[in-house]
């Protein structure tokens, strides 16, 4: 028998249906695909029409937004009491979503030029969420490691443009984010909130900033709709959280999987439900 076979074997049928559910949310179809569904337009056409000074804005604002989610991060490590924004035993998905979809309606109705207010409010309440559903999978948000994988799930969104496979599998790209997560916990455990300027961390921020720069671009191209409104402006933005919320379930689905299985099992396992579903 197969070691892979061996390996979904291994699993309860409860944790292989879980592990199935991860499956299918880490290897969904592409943001663009659900954002153009929702606007009935491809998307490469309307992110060829963008202005040329909107990829400097996308990256200014990525940036920002993304330090903002370090900063709340570095400031609830070693905090037991650091989830209070979080409700208990379920995650708050609904609840995020309507908060987001309230930002996407003013960038709906002044486009572009809300990017740099919306765009770091929005992300710290994607982040907020992804930590809800790390926290709803048993992953303790007082540590350093979870606070960094909450925070990479933005990059695990879809593919940077630097990537030569945009078909990457979950696996590769966590590994490829891996080294950069192991370095930056290292510094911040030993520097605490010295830490925040480090080689180290501003080289993952690079990183998942690289990738999440992609998806903005693209929730900002199905905002480029002329008279795009506040309505649609706000159901982009549910799309967008929504994709990510999926991402983080699939992620720390895997994970919480890992601390029982360990990784090597569950990664096999994966690697089985990959045959079986294209087959």
């Amino acid at each position: 028998m197969e070691p892979s076979s061996l390996a979904a074997q291994a699993l309860s049928d409860e944790d292989l249906s879980a592990l199935r559910r991860a499956k299918h949310e880490l290897e969904s179809p592409a943001l663009a695909m659900k954002l153009a569904s929702i606007v009935g337009s491809p998307l490469e056409k309307l992110m060829s029409r963008m202005p040329a000074f909107a990829n400097e804005k996308v990256t200014d604002a990525t940036e920002l937004a993304l330090r903002k989610c370090l900063s709340i991060a570095l400031r609830t490590l070693g905090r037991r009491d650091a989830a209070p924004l979080i409700v208990p035993d379920r995650p708050s998905n609904l609840l995020h979503k309507f908060a987001v979809a309230t930002t996407g309606a003013a960038g709906g109705a002044f486009g572009l030029f809300a990017l740099p207010v919306e765009l770091p409010v929005t992300t710290t309440l994607m982040f907020r969420s992804i930590c809800d559903i790390a926290r709803s999978e048993g992953e303790d948000l007082s540590s350093i490691d979870t606070q960094l994988q909450c925070l990479t799930v933005l990059g695990m969104g879809g593919t940077s443009t630097a990537d030569d496979d945009a078909d990457f599998g979950y696996f590769i790209m966590r590994g490829a984010l891996a080294q950069a997560v192991s370095k930056a916990s290292s510094e911040i455990a030993t520097k605490g909130f010295t830490a925040h300027g480090s080689a180290a961390l501003l080289r993952l921020l690079n990183t998942i900033a690289a990738r999440f720069s992609v998806q903005v671009s693209e929730q900002i191209a199905a905002k480029s709709i002329p008279a795009i409104g506040a309505v649609l402006g706000a159901m982009v933005n549910t799309v967008f959280i929504d994709h990510f919320q999926q991402v983080a379930h699939g992620h720390f689905t895997v994970r919480r999987l890992e601390r029982q299985y360990g990784q090597a099992t569950v990664e096999a396992a994966y690697q089985t439900i990959d045959i079986a579903l294209d087959g």
